[in-house]
């Protein structure tokens, strides 16, 4: 069909929110409430290159390994 599309773009995009989906009482929102992980950064700034891809967030990566276990 020739013509301007007739699809909103709000419909392409959708807005998720990890909080609404996670139960209050599930275990991760009591690692994410007792685990401060926010100095983490700075501690290991040294070890993250500053050319090239950026690499995972350490802050994320640990959060990650935490889940996994």
């Amino acid at each position: 069909m020739m013509g301007p599309k007739q699809e909103a773009q709000p419909a392409l995009f959708y807005e998720f929110s990890l909080k609404d989906h996670v139960p209050q009482d599930h275990l991760l929102r009591s690692i994410d409430r007792f685990v401060d992980l926010s100095r983490i950064r700075a501690h290991l700034v040294d070890f993250y290159s500053h050319t090239g891809r950026p690499s995972v967030d350490p802050e994320l990566l640990i959060r990650m390994l935490l889940v996994g276990y």
